[in-house]
């Protein structure tokens, strides 16, 4: 599911000889990752952000964008920023990767950021001081987890091994390649089948429908009730629809029991009937867990591996750290108490220009502001050239709809060079 919602920045300065150089600096503004030394006490700390999502990129760029910033370090290990909502576009070749995931050193060349291309395995709170994989000691004054959540399999037998993600270009490339087999292999009864009915199951399977017309029966499979319970009325209809057109085989009330490489077994629920069920492809989708670096001492985590923290984004205990996006378990004021929130971009979108200006208060001494979440309404992709949107006082559906889910997201691309590439190439496809 996609969210309507404001568009913050990302950024974080350093030099290629491990110091974190200021803004005024020519370091500060590398075009490729810097490479702070190993192991180096003498390594500036600044304000360090860990991950590179919405959530990390865009609480840099809020950052950076603010005069006399301290000192700020990007810790990513992927070369690519993905911006996720547009990933189904990426698969029906409706939009190209540069359009959707562009690189890092690219976003932020010039914006006095530094990039560094490693992995985060420890936090040492203590210390104040991170662990990367390629054996560096990255020492902080303040520190942002933005490591976000991965896709989490319950543990059902051959989930991991057997089935696919949807999370990352290398996901896209390979449903790609699996599509155009199913479209050469001419078989008879072939299916894929997606787990889970929430927004990227049911994205995922329209897509897949007009992707494969026809050459392949689309199963979307939902332990509960219903598809989408978390959604508007109006979108739940529009989504109900779209499958019912592309002959999408909707299963609910329906548990996977164990996943093959040809096969599912499925359990009917409550009935605790099974079924085994021939597949050529298994999509998962249906769950979500936080995993971030292992902090210590050890903090708490709830049931999604969510950290506990304030209204203010601070991480309970912990003042001088921050978390933001999927990774936040943040309490809600009334009249949501309790409720969690939607892991979805639009939360992390408001999340980080809050975490940016708390940083900067935390720094001065200052009292530091609440977060406080508006629901903007949320927008689903339902196919080629369709979508559903409700919210900011729209409700509309189709071709349309699709266009004003496009124009939603153009507006809260990175930079302002992509956006304008971006625009250009949307308007050059809409010319007859």
């Amino acid at each position: 599911m996609d969210s309507l919602g404001p568009t913050p920045a990302d950024g974080a300065p350093g030099g290629t000889d491990g110091s974190l150089a200021g803004p005024g600096s020519d370091r500060a503004r590398p075009a490729r990752p810097v490479e702070p030394t190993k192991a180096d006490p003498g390594v500036a700390a600044g304000v360090v952000i860990v991950g590179g999502g919405f959530g990390g990129l865009y609480t840099a760029l809020a950052l950076a964008a603010e005069r006399d910033h301290p000192p700020l370090l990007l810790v990513e290990p992927q070369e690519h920023f993905l911006f996720l909502p547009l990933l189904y576009e990426l698969l029906s070749a409706e939009l190209r990767s540069w359009e959707i995931a562009p690189r890092y050193d690219s976003l932020l060349a010039g914006r006095g950021v530094a990039w560094l291309q490693d992995r985060v395995l420890r936090v040492d709170l203590t210390a104040r001081c991170l662990h990367t994989e390629a054996g560096r000691r990255i020492p902080w004054q303040r520190l942002v987890l933005a490591t976000g959540a991965s896709t989490d399999t319950f543990g059902i037998p051959g989930a991991d091994s057997h089935s696919l993600s949807f999370r990352s270009l290398a996901d896209v490339q390979r449903l790609q390649d699996l599509v155009r087999h199913l479209a050469v292999s001419g078989r008879p009864l072939q299916r894929l089948a997606v787990v889970g009915g929430g927004p990227s199951g049911v994205e995922l399977a329209c897509k897949l429908a007009d992707l494969t017309a026809g050459k392949a029966v689309v199963e979307l499979i939902e332990q509960g009730d219903t598809l989408l319970p978390s959604s508007r009325s109006f979108n739940r209809e529009q989504a109900q629809l779209s499958l019912q057109r592309r002959d999408v085989r909707v299963r609910t009330r329906t548990q996977v029991v164990e996943v093959g490489s040809d096969r599912l077994l499925v359990r009917r629920m409550p009935e605790g009937e099974q079924e085994l069920v021939p597949v050529q492809g298994v999509i998962w989708t249906a769950g979500q867990r936080c995993r971030p670096p292992r902090i210590s001492p050890e903090v708490s985590a709830d049931a999604r591996g969510r950290l506990p923290c304030g209204p203010d984004l601070r991480l309970r205990g912990h003042d001088s750290v921050f978390v933001v996006g999927d990774l936040a378990a943040v309490p809600q004021a009334d009249p949501t108490p309790n409720v969690s929130l939607p892991t979805t971009a639009q939360v992390a979108f408001q999340q980080a220009p809050v975490v940016a200006a708390n940083l900067l208060r935390s720094l001065r001494g200052e009292p530091l502001q609440e977060f406080r979440w508006n629901d903007l309404g949320e927008m689903l992709s339902l196919g080629k050239g369709e979508a559903a949107v409700t919210g900011a006082g729209i409700t509309l559906a189709g071709p349309a709809a699709f266009q004003v889910r496009r124009l939603a997201y153009l507006a809260r691309l990175p930079r302002l060079s992509l956006q304008v590439k971006a625009a250009a190439g949307w308007l050059a496809a809409l010319s007859p």
